[in-house]
């Protein structure tokens, strides 16, 4: 995973109505909407993954302390924490030391459904069928790892923008030229929705940022 998506991974940012008032780990968000909400917030207060554009809900009752401590519990369930990095050592292409009859960690076994002649040809294949689909998995991620980044640039900026923004002018014709990859139309068409709501979008569908 490059240092932007690392940093993505483990962020997230609250928005007051479509201003956004703090970006950083989950506690300083949950702190941030908690004294949003007691300070009386005329707009929705929410808080987003900027690894998934998607709301976090959080729970924001007692003290400050008991905010933090609760928050913390929460980072380690959600779906972004166990995200394996990108680029990481492929483990099928270690030499084998494991114990006899002891299962490699981490392998998840599962169904796979072929037809004869691709068993047959993954049965030849040195190693057998095991091996060979995992080679060729870790080989077509490798292959599509450009294609599959700016994917989830899109359906992040996406969540985003429809749970911000789905009433705004232009957000149908922005919406489109954003899976169109067409970002400098997706800037333009955002052009007058208001700043905040236009840079942080702009940020997600940004694989550099």
């Amino acid at each position: 995973m490059s240092g932007a998506a690392t940093q993505k991974a483990s962020t997230f940012t609250t928005f007051e109505g479509h201003r956004r008032i703090a970006t950083g780990s989950l506690q300083a968000n949950a702190l941030a909407l908690k004294h949003a909400l007691e300070s009386g917030a005329q707009d929705p207060v929410l808080v987003f993954s900027d690894s998934t554009g998607r709301t976090i809900d959080l729970d924001t009752s007692g003290t400050d302390n008991a905010v933090l401590a609760r928050t913390a519990e929460r980072v380690a369930q959600l779906p972004e924490a166990a995200a394996p990095a990108d680029g990481e050592t492929d483990a099928t292409d270690a030499p084998e030391r494991r114990g006899r009859g002891r299962p490699r960690l981490g392998v998840v076994s599962r169904e796979v459904t072929l037809l004869p002649r691709h068993w047959e040809w993954l049965s030849a294949q040195p190693g057998g069928a095991s091996v060979a689909l995992r080679k060729l998995v870790e080989q077509a991620r490798r292959d599509n790892a450009d294609k599959d980044s700016s994917r989830r640039a899109s359906e992040r900026a996406y969540h985003f923008i429809a749970a911000m923004a789905g009433d705004f002018p232009g957000f149908e014709e922005a919406t489109r030229a954003l899976f169109a990859g067409d970002l400098a139309g997706f800037a333009q068409r955002m052009a007058a929705w208001p700043a905040d709501v236009r840079d942080y979008a702009l940020w997600l569908v940004n694989e550099n940022a």
